[in-house]
């Protein structure tokens, strides 16, 4: 049968119709699964062999390269390799030009030579050879400033910015949470989390269309190449805000280590004549109107096969490095997990999906695709929008789909490589107590704390959004924030193998509670319709 099953008008009708039942008062915990859970997770694991797979095995896997394909293609005959039914590639989009950086270096070589480290920003074009040329320390942040130095730039290196404080290593770089700052999460914040305020986005826009101008300027002034100075302490940080508009050719850019920029900037400043060569090498791919695809497969259920639970992370990487803890540690412990469940021999009342997400570096695009079919969706954005895409509010009437009534929950996975220590309920209460419940059998491997509060920037949202119970785990920070996340340090090495078990054991436990409880889980009242904005307000 196909993975995505049809279901009548009148099954359809009941589904929506009746209002999901309350949790019992006191939610029944399948002891006997968990423990057998835990000894394959710990006893049996694989998912240093899958995170190494897939960092190693494949490198960088930005969306649309081929070599987030390959990656697609090796998940996906993985999955139905250990007997999942419906393995497939559902495709999205169309995303645009796909873009590999195949070799990036820099090297400052007057008034004295040394190698520069430097990641090329995704999307920015090559240099067709070394390219060498005088460094000029510009600051670009007003149309004013583009008149300013206009005529001056051909042939110029840019140092584009300005010095970034190096500030002392204060904090250690692997951070865990204690208990009292568990403590402080649990207590819901009122006031938190907010969509981003009209005032903001008018000025974020503003600022999105001096980029585009500055681009174009760019060009026409035959810039050789520019650096702009991205992290500390040997790290440099390394992304972009969408890929290439079609016909924009772009300039050379690098994201360079930033002690090596200020000390550039310094001489420049100083009077002293700074040479920088720069030697780039990228394909594209694909084009305007290339795909993208997601990652599906299916360990289907027995009574209730016709509702789902949902499990996921996000496929896709930026290219500073091989994206371990962002995201091939959640995408290993997903997959872990499902593996688990399949070992086990048992058969869940709800069908289990696994989808493994691109495009969410770009703005949840693959989870909102996946979404947009198989559950709801509200109007597209006109064709005229320029808002990027991770910008880009649903706004017009909710059209619910079929399946939305079917879907008991989702859980993600997406904060690097420290285990989990809890669950982010957004706010919704009835689901929140169940979630102590089944915390209950991995207290003791630190998975404690269940908050009301919301979190967002990662794939659940995507469900959230169209009042579907979407949910991300809490993980300890480790290093994602001081030195993985988005950077050149994002490597397997950095990956932390007890905590990926215990992350697999908890997202196992949970999924199956979910699959096998009498009822669906209980939702939030259902979100508002939005009216468009007009095209001024964009």
């Amino acid at each position: 049968m196909n993975a995505f099953r049809r279901i009548t008008a009148f099954a359809v009708a009941s589904q929506l119709a009746l209002a999901v039942p309350a949790p019992a008062a006191e939610e029944a915990v399948d002891l006997e699964i968990a423990t057998r859970i835990r000894q394959e997770a710990f006893a049996r694991s694989q998912v240093m062999d899958l995170a190494r797979e897939l960092t190693d095995g494949f490198g960088p896997r930005l969306t649309g390269s081929p070599e987030l394909a390959r990656a697609n293609a090796w998940a996906k005959d993985k999955l139905a390799s250990w007997g999942l039914a419906n393995a497939q590639l559902e495709p999205w989009g169309p995303f645009g030009e796909g873009w590999t950086l195949e070799r990036a270096s820099a090297h400052q070589v007057a008034p004295w030579a040394q190698p520069l480290t430097v990641v090329a920003r995704a999307w920015a074009p090559g240099t067709d050879g070394p390219v060498r040329g005088a460094a000029v320390v510009v600051k670009l942040d007003s149309e004013e400033d583009l008149a300013k130095h206009k005529g001056k730039l051909a042939g110029k290196v840019l140092l584009l910015g300005e010095p970034v404080p190096v500030p002392l290593g204060e904090k250690p770089t692997l951070d865990r949470y204690d208990e009292k700052e568990l403590e402080e999460l649990a207590a819901f914040e009122v006031g938190g989390r907010r969509a981003i305020d009209p005032a903001r986005r008018e000025q974020f826009m503003r600022r999105w269309a001096l980029r585009r101008k500055i681009a174009a300027f760019l060009v026409e002034e035959k810039v050789a190449a520019v650096l702009d100075p991205a992290g500390t302490d040997g790290q440099v940080r390394a992304q972009s805000t969408r890929p290439r508009e079609k016909g924009d050719p772009g300039v050379p850019w690098l994201h360079v280590r930033a002690e090596q920029w200020n000390r550039m900037a310094r001489l420049v400043q100083a009077g002293r004549t700074v040479e920088v060569e720069v030697d780039v090498r990228v394909k594209f791919a694909g084009g305007a109107e290339a795909m993208d695809a997601n990652v599906l497969a299916e360990l289907p259920g027995s009574d209730k096969r016709g509702e789902l639970v949902m499990l996921g992370a996000h496929i896709d990487s930026w290219h500073a490095a091989t994206g371990a803890a962002d995201n091939a540690a959640g995408v290993a412990v997903v997959m872990e997990a499902i593996r688990i469940l399949k070992s086990l021999g048992v058969t869940p009342k709800r069908t289990i999906r696994v989808g493994l997400w691109s495009g969410e570096e770009q703005g949840l695009l693959g989870a909102r695709a996946h979404v947009a079919k198989h559950f709801a969706n509200r109007p597209p954005a006109p064709a005229s929008d320029d808002t990027p895409s991770f910008m880009r509010r649903p706004t017009g009437p909710l059209t619910v789909h079929a399946g939305h009534g079917l879907l008991s929950a989702y859980f993600n996975l997406d904060n690097g490589s420290g285990k989990i220590r809890g669950i982010y309920a957004q706010q919704n209460v009835a689901a929140a107590k169940l979630f102590e419940r089944w915390l209950e059998p991995y207290r003791d491997l630190g998975a404690t704390t269940v908050t009301l509060r919301d979190t967002g920037s990662t794939d659940h949202a995507a469900f959230d959004e169209v009042g579907l119970p979407g949910f991300q785990f809490i993980q300890d920070d480790i290093e994602y924030e001081s030195r993985t996340h988005h950077r050149n340090l994002d490597e397997y090495d950095r990956l932390q193998e007890a905590d990926l078990k215990q992350a697999a054991a908890v997202m196992a436990g949970f999924v199956w509670q979910a699959a096998t409880r009498p009822d669906r889980l209980p939702r939030k009242p259902m979100p508002k319709d939005e009216p468009a904005r007009p095209a001024a307000a964009r």
